[in-house]
């Protein structure tokens, strides 16, 4: 579930957009996908996507073996498990079943979130769990061993488009019914990285303040407390060029300037951007690799055999959610997994070693 630092509510964006006063790309997306997620449960089959948790339990799996290694090799410190946009608390349990195999218990558990809606499916699934709105308000007496899956790409992004004028900040007004995106008025050649202002008129250029202080304030715990966090998201290593902006409804994409609160919105997030940020936050960085080479490293295949055996009627089932998660045309490339460890933590595993 994303944070916001104070866009406006969602009644007040489609007001100032019916009125045609322009509001970034930013808001916009801050403010629908804040309404969007406060009123809906929008994972399975039933709802809008659905996200490698609920595909297998496998990925919740190698995340807690990828958790109980790190933990062993810290020398097993008391520690607490955080995660940012839980959604309904699938992976958590998983990752807490796998952990407790290896004696991997925490002090406690703590999910960033603040939709109502999902706040309820995981506590029905973590009764002991303990809710946050933000990161800033994570504990601070022990080291955190922290988790974001699909979390970054729905906070929001601004996005800027190259005009015969210089650079601008791309903005969304109500004309003639809909609600389009536009150039806005002021020069914001700043904001554009070098090595991009020269790319051609039409251009589009996106930046994620937003995802990167919330890396950055994640980086600060870990530097103070000890631990690590792994990220597992799409996207790319920037700086690119590219609108990235996408919408998703029953499974299917949709128009992201249509229906605002409706839809769910997301970008793919820029994996150099989080790099830099959790750098500049006295961490180090581990990747991004693909995640279906990271899956492979932890030993989804292995849990793919062991699952198989015990069930051989699901084998068919049980690799196709394994190809799912693993192969190049499905979600093997496209989403990546990043690590940030604490200073004196060791190497997080997955990142180095078996060949992809």
């Amino acid at each position: 579930m994303p944070l916001r630092d104070g866009p406006p509510a969602p009644d007040e964006l489609i007001s100032q957009i019916a009125a045609a006063r322009p509001v970034t790309v930013a808001d916009y997306m801050a403010a629908a996908n804040a309404h969007y997620y406060a009123t809906r449960d929008p994972l399975g089959a039933a709802g809008d996507f659905t996200t490698a948790p609920e595909i297998s339990q496998m990925f919740g799996e190698m995340v807690g073996v990828w958790i109980a290694d790190l933990w062993t090799r810290a020398g097993r410190p008391a520690f607490r498990y955080v995660e940012l946009g839980p959604g309904r608390g699938t992976l958590a349990v998983d990752a807490l079943r796998t952990m407790a195999r290896f004696g991997c218990e925490p002090l406690g558990i703590h999910l960033v979130e603040t939709s109502p809606a999902l706040r309820a499916a995981q506590l029905a699934r973590l009764p002991a769990a303990q809710h946050h709105d933000e990161v800033d308000a994570l504990p601070d007496d022990a080291p955190l061993l922290i988790v974001a899956n699909e979390f970054f790409d729905a906070l929001p992004i601004h996005q800027y488009v190259h005009t015969a004028d210089g650079w601008r900040e791309r903005m969304v007004e109500r004309r003639e019914g809909s609600r389009v995106p536009v150039a806005g008025d002021i020069p914001a050649d700043e904001a554009i990285p070098a090595a991009l202002r020269g790319e051609a008129e039409g251009a589009i250029v996106e930046t994620m303040p937003v995802a990167a202080a919330i890396m950055q304030r994640c980086a600060f715990h870990l530097s103070r407390q000890g631990g690590a966090m792994l990220a597992v998201d799409y996207g790319y290593c920037g700086p690119a060029a590219g609108d990235t902006l996408q919408a998703v409804k029953a499974h299917r994409f949709a128009d992201p300037f249509a229906d605002p609160g409706d839809v769910d919105l997301t970008a793919h997030v820029d994996f150099t951007a989080l790099a830099d940020a959790a750098r500049a936050g006295g961490v180090a960085v581990s990747g991004p690799v693909p995640q279906g080479a990271w899956l492979r490293r932890m030993g989804i295949d292995a849990r793919l055999a062991s699952l198989a055996a015990a069930a051989p009627a699901r084998a068919d089932e049980l690799q196709g959610q394994r190809d799912r998660l693993v192969e190049a045309d499905a979600m093997g490339d496209l989403f990546k997994a990043i690590a940030f460890a604490a200073p004196n933590w060791p190497a997080p595993a997955g990142f180095t070693g078996v060949p992809a």
